[in-house]
């Protein structure tokens, strides 16, 4: 999607277990990406979480604060977040063992041609790695993203309070018609999130930042370069 630059090296941290919906699991995601920061030497980073990725980094920013400077929430919600939108066939094609390229346009583009071609573009770049390639998800992946979806959207304590806690410049993305995580959920961070800016793409859903990489790119990047957030 986006190519690492010098000033904004990448880095992707997995987690053994994830989707353990335990307190404990929580506090370990967040003491492993501190030893993993640790030993390439940094102490902070600049955080993007999409989707259900975006769950685990507000648990992350919330447990250390002091880990992250700036969080970029692209397709995601808040903990008990809202259900109103989620497409009707959603469960069904998503539970699937492999996307096929009609599941994933149908779960993260529009329902118009030039969404679908842009889903098209994107399937055609999804299979242009061929070192390294991610395994697809497998049952245990689906059980343990499961378990982390039906913890989520437990509430706990006041809805949304949690987020006001959330000090870090905060960037929130969408489609404006995402039919796996309702766009509402996208406004919901923003209003809740005390220094946050939400950006809604046209004619998109869930994969917005894949329908329009370079715009995603050059949004993201003058969030992360700019001395004084949003300006």
């Amino acid at each position: 999607m986006c190519h690492p630059t010098a000033s904004h090296p990448v880095r992707q941290c997995r987690h053994g277990g994830v989707g353990r919906p335990d307190t404990r699991h929580r506090r370990r995601v967040a003491e492993n990406v501190a030893h993993f920061l640790g030993a390439l030497g940094t102490d902070r980073i600049d955080l993007l979480g999409f989707s259900v990725g975006g769950y685990v980094s507000q648990a992350l920013v919330l447990a250390r604060p002091d880990l992250v400077r700036r969080l970029v929430l692209v397709g995601t919600k808040p903990r008990a977040g809202e259900m109103a939108g989620l497409g009707e066939r959603v469960p069904e094609v998503a539970a699937h063992d492999v996307l096929t390229e009609e599941d994933y346009l149908y779960l993260f583009f529009g329902p118009s041609s030039a969404s679908r071609d842009a889903g098209r573009e994107f399937w055609l770049r999804r299979h242009e790695r061929t070192v390294d390639v991610d395994p697809e998800s497998g049952a245990d992946s689906v059980r343990a993203q499961n378990a982390l979806r039906a913890d989520w959207n437990s509430p706990r304590g006041e809805r949304f309070a949690e987020l006001r806690r959330i000090g870090q410049p905060t960037l929130v993305f969408n489609g404006n018609n995402d039919i796996m995580v309702p766009t509402i959920n996208s406004w919901i961070l923003a209003q809740h999130i005390p220094q946050s800016q939400l950006i809604i793409y046209p004619d998109s859903g869930h994969g917005s930042l894949f329908q329009y990489p370079e715009l995603f790119c050059a949004h993201v990047t003058r969030f992360l370069d700019s001395e004084i957030p949003f300006t």
